[in-house]
């Protein structure tokens, strides 16, 4: 493993998201001396917090798995999870509605998930299911060590022992063709393809080593925080003050200071120099070079974005009983939705949503009596988009959402709402994330392990990134799986 050259006492991070806040924890907790930057006045970058009369939303993930994770970080300065966090298990994890009116949970527990696969899919079905389990833990297995959860110089890193069995299960398939071996029910085969499209993947073009995300989703658990996601942000920040970390909010920096070949700190845009050894880089990789380092590399214009999301935050006085705390709404198109939003650059034309009702969880995100709702639909990035967005077209596709959520049984959906932001992605791009996706660059082949952008610098040696844009990728456990990453570069220690 390579690793920063040089001293490395002092440590700036720039960006205090979930990734820039395990690295702090960790580097803490190996006695670096580290100083946060970060421009927003909260921590969490993605995982922020927005407040509208009286409703508090979640800006990014709503779905929180792998808590273990968090405690790792935690435990890296000798917190414990318990102290700063309220986890509880979301029962169901899903909830699954289809276009014929029947509903499917989805749940963490083997037994009962078989039980309710028999009910809806038939006792063959619920067998396959169990197969499949078996199937997506072995991945994971394989996965996490060797290839996850570590730092990846070289191709030539990937030749273990578990690379060969990775490819003997057919891991490098094709995750819709190896999940339609297991089941049967075009249901079923949805419910463990879908997640493909987190890593910003079509699940019939995505590899098949990715069913570990349905792994973690279905049946490692889904957990809600009391306080949401965003709670995750605020204690990760919380113990690392405690700890000794400096975090400075409301300062955003200009540019990494650069002398001599290395980093010798950064310039904030109010003009302050403060010196680091080590410069870690949190915000999205590609906006990383081209508003901070002298340079970006050819190859990073040419990545391969993910698709992006419209994303509603609804503050509503109606409550609906038959759905649970996450709802997948599935249109009757399937491929041809995917072709729509990630080849031609088209919104779905038949969509299959992600609706989040935290309130079931969690009342204090409200005004007593009232619902916040979060609704997710897949559209194209702004590299691939056919279209311009603009208000009025964000105003009339958040309309088109509504009454499409209205047709799949949330009666008078409009009418109860009180409070509401829509978000596109040129507010995605605003926010700083390339191409306007929060889902950085898609896991191709191309783009993953070893062949996705590298956490340290090529010509900067101590120069590190943290976050979804490098390795392992995307979404809650990889990016704070990165962050512990990230300081192993520096501190040269693998745990």
């Amino acid at each position: 493993m390579r690793t920063v050259s040089g001293r490395t006492d002092r440590v700036v991070i720039v960006g205090a998201g979930l990734g820039g806040l395990s690295c702090a924890l960790h580097l803490a907790g190996s006695g670096r001396e580290v100083t946060v930057l970060e421009r927003e006045p909260v921590p969490g970058g993605r995982a922020g917090r927005l407040t509208l009369g009286g409703y508090e939303f979640d800006t990014g993930p709503t779905v929180l798995t792998m808590p273990d994770l968090i405690a790792e970080a935690l435990d890296a300065v000798g917190e414990d999870l318990s102290d700063w966090l309220d986890l509880t298990p979301v029962d169901p994890a899903y909830r699954a509605h289809f276009h014929d009116g029947s509903t499917l949970d989805v749940i963490s527990d083997t037994t009962r998930m078989a039980g309710e696969i028999s009910r809806v899919c038939g006792p063959r079905e619920a067998d396959n299911y169990l197969r499949f389990v078996d199937y997506a833990r072995h991945l994971w297995q394989l996965e996490r060590h060797d290839f996850i959860d570590r730092n990846l110089d070289a191709p030539r890193d990937l030749l273990t022992g578990n690379l060969l069995r990775l490819i003997a299960a057919g891991g490098f398939r094709r995750l819709q063709t190896k999940v339609n071996q297991f089941f049967r029910d075009p249901r079923t085969r949805r419910i463990f393809s879908f997640q493909s499209l987190y890593a910003g993947v079509a699940p019939h073009d995505a590899l098949a080593l990715y069913a570990v995300i349905s792994y973690l989703d279905a049946v490692a658990g889904v957990y809600f925080p009391r306080g949401g996601i965003h709670a995750v942000s605020r204690a990760l920040a919380g113990a690392a003050e405690k700890a000794g970390v400096r975090l400075r909010y409301s300062t955003a920096v200009a540019s990494v200071d650069v002398a001599g070949g290395r980093a010798v700190g950064v310039i904030t845009e109010g003009g302050e120099r403060i010196p680091a050894d080590v410069v870690i880089l949190n915000p999205d990789l590609p906006i990383a070079y081209r508003d901070l380092l002298p340079d970006t590399p050819r190859r990073l214009n040419r990545l391969r974005h993910s698709p992006s999301a419209v994303v509603l935050h609804i503050g509503s006085n109606l409550r609906y009983e038959k759905i649970a705390h996450h709802n997948i709404h599935f249109g009757r198109s399937w491929r041809g939705t995917f072709d729509e939003v990630i080849r031609k650059g088209q919104l779905m034309s038949d969509p299959s949503l992600l609706v989040s009702n935290p309130t079931r969880s969690d009342r204090t995100l409200a005004p007593p009596g009232r619902e916040i709702y979060y609704v997710l639909a897949p559209a194209p990035n702004l590299a691939t988009a056919t279209f311009d967005w603009s208000e009025r077209v964000a105003r009339e596709y958040a309309g088109e959402l509504v009454a499409t959520l209205e047709a799949r049984g949330y009666y008078d959906f409009g009418a109860g709402i009180e409070m509401s932001r829509v978000v596109t992605p040129v507010d995605w791009a605003a926010a700083g994330m390339a191409a306007g996706t929060p889902f950085a660059a898609a896991h191709t082949l191309r783009q993953t392990g070893p062949f996705r952008p590298a956490n340290l610098h090529p010509t900067l040696p101590n120069v590190v990134f943290v976050g979804s844009g490098t390795q392992p990728g995307v979404g809650v456990p990889m990016v704070l799986i990165s962050g512990k990453l990230a300081a192993q570069r520096i501190t040269g220690t693998v745990s």
